[in-house]
């Protein structure tokens, strides 16, 4: 199988002042599409070869799981964020509710989470097997299917996340953040 830059579900303008044009030519157009172009070279005859993108990332190591896991994470990530912002949707509400206390509880947290990751890495929103929610940082291309829990809202806090738009700012970048969840998908996921 052979992987490919998956389409934005906006232009790439749209997400402007909040994230740039540029940031998103940079950013999805050049390090994603290398995550990927690595990727299709790491598998060519390997057992991987065939395999599922979220396949690779449970079952590789090394460079593979690398350049797997960043091309699951930034595609999950760019999938998540949307210029025309919707509700958030009532079960995913109460969900937060249940498990940090408020939605207002579950971003403070998830923001000093990502703020507070040091160096490069992600933090996500995720689900266990009993629909419980966690906040997970993981460094480098850590995901959280490797822990057997369900991804449903990540960030991206390495540099090249923001440091077009942001500088070294990741607090604004992470502030920012917030006004892109798409949170109709980040419900759906639940």
């Amino acid at each position: 199988m052979k992987h490919s830059l998956p389409a934005l579900p906006y232009q790439l303008d749209e997400l402007a002042p909040k994230m740039s044009k540029e940031t998103l030519e940079y950013h999805y157009g050049k390090h994603l599409q290398t995550y990927i172009d690595n990727l299709n070279k790491l598998i060519a005859g390997t057992p991987f070869e065939d395999n599922s993108l979220q396949q690779i990332v449970l079952e590789a190591e090394g460079p593979v799981f690398n350049n797997a896991a960043q091309t699951w994470n930034h595609t999950f990530f760019f999938d998540t964020l949307t210029p025309h912002q919707p509700e958030m949707p009532q079960p995913l509400a109460d969900a937060l509710a249940r498990d940090f206390g408020s939605v207002e509880a579950f971003k403070e947290k998830f923001t000093q989470a990502a703020t507070t990751l040091f160096g490069s890495g992600w933090t996500w929103l995720a689900s266990d097997k009993d629909g419980h929610l966690s906040i997970v940082s993981e460094s480098n291309a850590g995901n959280p299917l490797k822990k057997g829990l369900k991804p449903l809202l990540v960030i991206d806090v390495w540099e090249h996340a923001y440091y077009i738009d942001y500088r070294n700012r990741r607090a604004a970048y992470i502030e920012a953040f917030w006004g892109l969840v798409n949170w109709a998908k980040v419900g759906a996921r639940l």
